[in-house]
C-alpha cells in the first residue's frame, strides 16, 4: 500500500536565497552568530532578516534521525533512502522559517518567498516525484502571491501555506485574501493551514514562547471556524482546505460548538457577520476539510465526527519535536491489528486521504 506523509520539513540553508531576482540580493536572510556565545554550549546561530534575528535551529542527527542533507535538501538521494526506510512513498513539505512570519515590508517578502520557492521546486524536481512542496505566497502583494501559485503549480507544488490568524495585517475570511483562494480553486490546490502565525514577536522581551500555545496551535482550529462560519467553504465550493500538525482532538470540540451555535443562531445572514453558515451533519467531508491527526489520539471517538475520509498522518520529518512521529505506519497499522480502528480506515489515512487532499 502507497503511503504518503503528510507533514515533513526542511531547513532553509544559505542556498534557499540563490534564486532571487538581479538586485535582490540586499533582501535576503543572512548567518549570524552571538558575539558572546556560551562556550558550554553546541555553537548558535540565527538568520538575520530585516534587521532582526530569526530563529535557525542547530539540529541534532541523532535526535532528528536525519543528517544536514536530508534537512536542507542538499542530498537529495539519501532523503529518499531514509523514505525507503520508514515504508513512505511521497512526502510532503512544509517550511520552517517561514511557519511565524518574521517580514514586514512587501519587496523582502516578495524577494525570499520567490527565492523559496524556485529553489524548493529545483530540489524537489530531483526526487521524481517523491518529495512535494507546499508553495509560500507573498501574502504583501496580492498580484505577485497569484503569480506565484501559478508558478508553483507547474514546478510540483501541491498546495498553498496559510496561517490561521493574522497575517499580512488581514484575518483568514478578509476579501483580501479571496483571489488568491480563486486561484488555489481554479489549480486544484488547497489552501494549508500549518501550525503557525502570522503575527511576528518583534517585542524587545521576545514575549512568543510565553504564548506559544495560542500563537502557534490556535490559529490552525481558528482558521476551520472562520472558514465554516463566514460561508468560506461554500463561497469557494471546490477549494480543499487542510489542518496541520494541530493534532485533531479539536475537532469534536468544534463540531459541537458549530452545531450548536447553528442551532441557536440558525442559518443565513445574522450575528458575528455569518454570511452563509456552511454546518452540516458530515461537516469535514461536505466543505472538503482534511485534518492531520497524531498517532496516540483517541481516534475512534475522532472518528466519529471527522469520519474516515478526512484525516491524514504526517511524520513533521526533520523537526525532532514534539509532533514527530517517523514510525506513524507501523503504529497506526498496531492499532488497526488490535481492533482500535479499522485496516480500511488506516488505508484512507496513510493514502487515499493526504492523496486527495494534495491531488497527487
Amino acid at each position: 500500500m502507497p503511503v504518503i506523509d503528510a507533514d515533513t520539513h526542511l531547513d532553509e540553508t544559505e542556498a534557499t536565497w540563490e534564486f532571487g531576482e538581479p538586485g535582490e540580493e540586499q533582501y535576503m536572510p543572512t548567518t549570524g552568530y552571538p558575539s558572546n556565545p556560551d562556550p558550554s554550549r553546541a555553537p548558535t546561530r540565527y538568520w538575520l532578516l530585516e534587521g532582526r534575528r530569526q530563529q535557525r535551529i542547530s539540529r541534532d542527527d541523532s535526535r532528528t534521525y536525519t543528517t544536514a542533507g536530508m534537512r536542507e535538501l542538499s542530498d537529495v538521494p539519501a532523503r529518499l533512502r531514509a523514505m525507503d526506510g520508514l515504508g513512505v512513498d511521497v512526502q510532503v513539505i512544509y517550511p520552517t522559517l517561514f511557519l511565524v512570519e518574521g517580514v514586514q515590508r512587501p519587496e523582502v517578502d516578495l524577494a525570499v518567498r520567490r527565492s523559496y520557492n524556485r529553489w524548493l521546486a529545483d530540489r524537489c524536481g530531483q526526487s521524481g516525484g517523491r518529495l512535494r512542496w507546499v508553495c509560500l505566497p507573498p501574502y504583501r502583494n496580492i498580484d505577485k502571491a497569484v503569480e506565484e501559485l501559478r508558478f508553483a503549480k507547474d514546478h510540483g507544488a501541491c498546495g498553498v501555506l496559510k496561517k490561521g490568524n493574522d497575517e499580512a495585517d488581514h484575518w483568514v475570511g478578509d476579501e483580501y485574501f479571496f483571489p488568491v483562494y480563486e486561484e488555489a480553486e481554479k489549480l486544484g490546490m488547497p489552501i494549508c493551514f500549518h501550525t503557525g502565525s502570522g503575527i511576528p514577536d518583534f517585542s524587545p522581551a521576545r514575549e512568543f514562547p510565553r504564548t506559544r500555545f495560542l500563537r502557534m496551535g490556535m490559529p490552525v482550529p481558528n482558521a476551520f471556524e472562520s472558514l465554516i462560519s463566514f460561508g468560506l467553504t461554500k463561497q469557494f465550493a471546490r477549494l480543499r482546505f487542510g489542518f496541520i500538525e494541530a493534532g485533531s482532538s479539536w475537532v469534536p470540540f468544534l463540531y459541537y460548538y458549530l452545531k450548536r451555535r447553528n442551532e441557536r443562531l440558525g442559518e443565513g445572514e445574522g450575528r458575528f457577520g455569518r454570511q452563509g453558515f456552511g454546518w452540516s451533519d458530515n461537516l469535514l467531508h461536505d466543505n472538503r476539510m482534511y485534518v492531520t491527526c497524531q498517532v496516540d489520539e483517541d481516534l475512534p471517538y475522532i472518528l466519529k465526527y471527522a469520519g474516515e475520509d478526512n484525516l491524514m498522518i504526517g511524520s513533521d520529518f526533520v523537526h525532532g519535536d514534539s509532533s514527530t512521529e517517523l514510525h506513524f505506519v507501523d503504529m497506526l497499522r498496531q492499532r488497526a491489528d488490535a481492533g482500535e480502528i479499522s485496516h480500511g480506515a488506516v488505508k484512507k489515512m496513510l493514502d487515499d486521504n493526504p492523496r486527495t487532499f494534495y491531488g497527487l
